[in-house]
């Protein structure tokens, strides 16, 4: 037993080492919008689609916002109602009238949801199908959702990333609310495993496979969504964001190189994401200036949100399901397990091991912690937090097998 417990702890302890130099720095937590010190000539029109579903109450924060954006170009919004049931589109319209904006808001009702798309992503494509119409198609189109508030300067820095660097795609993960004891707990951890999963500085790089967005905010050329296929290929993805953003890098600029793309988890890429090829050039980031305004009071709003779309993460394989479940224990409660286990016995060389596991992981998420302006005690409950969301990933498993779905704003998907 003495051996096992060195051997599981050694092992975790490799692991954190390789985590922390040699997965993309994913912990720093340092790709950030920089200031563009050169404005742009001339800056292209844009588009706003915002698909809502009952946020009347979160909408006119959200919507004033936008409205109020410092853009020097030409932009506009389209708001498009996916079947809410209470004010949300009363309320948008309202608002767009006390800033005198009523002609930089257009609000599309949406038409009933049909088989094989998901609803935020169906409302997305009738508000893409809407620009079509436009006199003057825009140059970018920004989704963005109903519960996010953006800097005033939020739009002028994606646009200037996009055009100064020539990047198909650029991306926000928005700052999430964290002010309850569960947000504060959990919220950071949903970041922290994020970056852990998808390195930042390798989706940005361009010989790197791995592609990944944050939903709440994407900047993407008019000309790459229809370069792709558009927003059909991806109409039955639980993960739109990241399926869009795999969808940009992995298909060819190049007509004559164009091959179709299947969106989806790829563990080869995941671990050996460098090639000789150079893929289209997207970017994702994080911010603190622009943060999504939706609440989560209690374990359960979190719980569902992150079961909603663990297995779906996983392919719905049952393989890696298993390989993450023991690979969640190895890294992040082999460390209170074997000091517990170091103290109990006396084994000085497997508490000092376990000291040095924790260190590493604390180590590790501070700069997540400080993005949201938290104690580095609250470092100290990273077991607690893997143990809780271990459980989530498997409960989202079971909920796979007994049919039940993914649950949305009062949808549920097969």
């Amino acid at each position: 037993m003495e051996n096992l417990i060195l051997i599981l702890t050694l092992f975790s302890l490799i692991i954190w080492i390789i985590l922390l130099l040699f997965r993309g720095n994913f912990w720093k937590a340092d790709q950030k919008l920089p200031q563009v010190q050169q404005p742009l000539c001339n800056y292209p029109n844009v588009t706003v689609i915002v698909p809502a579903r009952n946020e009347a109450a979160l909408i006119e924060t959200s919507l004033r916002s936008l409205l109020n954006q410092n853009y020097p170009g030409s932009y506009s919004i389209i708001l498009v109602d996916d079947q809410s049931q209470d004010k949300t589109a009363d309320i948008a319209q309202e608002t767009a009238k006390t800033l005198n904006k009523i002609d930089s808001l257009k609000i599309i009702t949406s038409q009933p949801l049909p088989a094989g798309w998901t609803g935020k992503l169906w409302a997305m494509e009738q508000g893409v199908k809407s620009t079509q119409q436009l006199i003057n198609p825009p140059d970018y189109i920004l989704f963005t959702d109903a519960d996010i508030e953006h800097y005033s300067q939020n739009l002028k820095q994606l646009v200037e990333k996009a055009e100064t660097e020539k990047l198909e795609l650029v991306s926000l993960m928005v700052l999430l609310r964290c002010q309850s004891f569960w947000e504060k707990l959990l919220i950071p951890a949903f970041v922290f495993f994020f970056q852990k999963l998808y390195p930042f500085s390798w989706v940005n790089h361009p010989q790197s496979q791995l592609a990944a967005a944050a939903g709440g905010c994407i900047l993407i050329r008019r000309n790459a969504l229809t370069r792709i296929g558009g927003l059909q290929i991806l109409k039955q993805a639980l993960i739109d964001d990241c399926s869009l953003a795999q969808a940009v890098k992995l298909t060819p600029q190049e007509e004559e190189e164009r091959k179709p793309i299947t969106p989806g988890f790829s563990i080869k890429c995941f671990i050996f994401p460098f090639t000789s090829k150079f893929y289209t050039p997207i970017w994702l980031g994080l911010t603190e200036t622009t943060h999504s305004l939706r609440p989560y009071p209690n374990l359960a709003s979190i719980w569902d949100m992150v079961a909603r779309t663990a297995f779906s993460q996983l392919n719905f394989s049952i393989i890696l399901l298993g390989l993450t479940l023991m690979g969640m224990i190895l890294i992040y409660l082999m460390f209170p397990l074997s000091l517990i286990w170091g103290i109990l016995h006396q084994n000085v060389f497997i508490m000092i091991l376990a000291i040095l596991t924790g260190l590493l992981m604390q180590i590790s998420y501070y700069p997540t912690l400080k993005l949201y302006h938290l104690s580095p005690i609250w470092g100290l409950t990273l077991p607690l937090i893997g143990c809780l969301y271990l459980l989530m990933t498997l409960d989202s498993a079971l909920q796979y097998w007994q049919g039940k779905g993914g649950n949305w704003k009062g949808r549920t998907y097969p």
